[in-house]
């Protein structure tokens, strides 16, 4: 990715009846220093975020990514983030994206340790080239998370559910994914329950029914996937949440990885085994997917 914008906030001076927003704001090089040492984000993984597709300048799903932004807030405990703020900051930033794809990327750190105030941020940033992965599909593996399907209900403190900032888990995935040959990864619990993909949502398809695992498994509520969801049921198709046994990833008659940059891939493979893959149905969907999305 190459480095487009970057965007300071200062949510100290967010106030509901502010109307110069501007005034918050503060353009940075995103190839400079910014961030102090003490930053817990970089200490700790300390905070949030949220990436945003922008297709052709328009940011896509603006409300759902800000909403979910607020519910990782509330389960981290940090102050909730002012909608009034964010949109202006994200309209802000994408003056700079032209045509094609970029990723915008909205981040809340709880600051330096022992500060005043949290920190917030937002980049943007050219987007990888996800041809491949939408139109030929990909392979992935199972790995075990390492917890049960109803870990979230008595261990709330893993903050399983919010978009945090410690992603080192995911990323190790992806590459342990890589290290067996595959594309990607799909989580799964102890007791052999699909959760999703270190940085997706996961989709099968049996007929002309479409499910994803639900959220209440800790998981995070995809926008891409809500969205997808709606495109769905508008066309007469069913949708539905629910738990999904891991042999379902083989014997659906479609499954895709969602997310709001990669879009729809098709899984092709799951630990070896072929799946099917509707490369028709899948380009219609990817052709919603990069229309305009509010």
């Amino acid at each position: 990715m190459a480095w487009r914008s970057a965007l300071l906030l200062d949510p100290a001076a967010s106030d509901d009846t502010r109307e110069d927003w501007d005034a918050t704001f503060r353009v940075v090089d995103p190839d400079g220093p910014v961030l102090p040492l003490g930053e817990l984000s970089a200490q700790r993984g300390d905070g949030i975020f949220e990436s945003l597709g922008v297709v052709d300048g328009h940011v896509q799903e603006v409300g759902p990514h800000l909403a979910r932004l607020a519910r990782s807030a509330e389960l981290c405990e940090l102050p909730a983030p002012n909608p009034a703020q964010w949109r202006a900051a994200i309209a802000r930033v994408a003056t700079e994206a032209g045509s094609g794809e970029y990723v915008m990327k909205l981040v809340l750190s709880r600051g330096v340790e022992q500060g005043p105030t949290p920190t917030a941020w937002i980049t943007l940033a050219t987007a990888p080239d996800n041809f491949r992965s939408r139109s030929e599909g990909v392979d992935v593996v199972t790995l075990d998370r390492g917890y049960a399907l109803d870990a979230p209900a008595h261990a709330p403190w893993l903050q399983l559910g919010a978009k945090t900032l410690s992603y080192g888990v995911n990323m190790a995935a992806i590459r342990e994914a890589q290290r067996r040959g595959a594309d990607d990864a799909v989580f799964v619990t102890t007791d052999e329950f699909v959760l999703e993909a270190p940085t997706a949502s996961v989709v099968l398809r049996v007929g002309d029914r479409f499910a994803t695992p639900s959220p209440a498994a800790g998981i995070l509520h995809g926008t891409t996937q809500l969205s997808l969801f709606s495109f769905l049921e508008a066309r007469g198709f069913s949708t539905a949440y629910e738990t999904v046994p891991v042999t379902d990833l083989t014997t659906a008659d479609a499954a895709w990885l969602l997310s709001s940059v990669r879009l729809a891939a098709p899984i092709r493979s799951v630990d070896g085994t072929s799946v099917p893959v509707d490369r028709a149905f899948t380009d219609e969907l990817n052709a919603y997917l990069l229309s305009p999305r509010d």
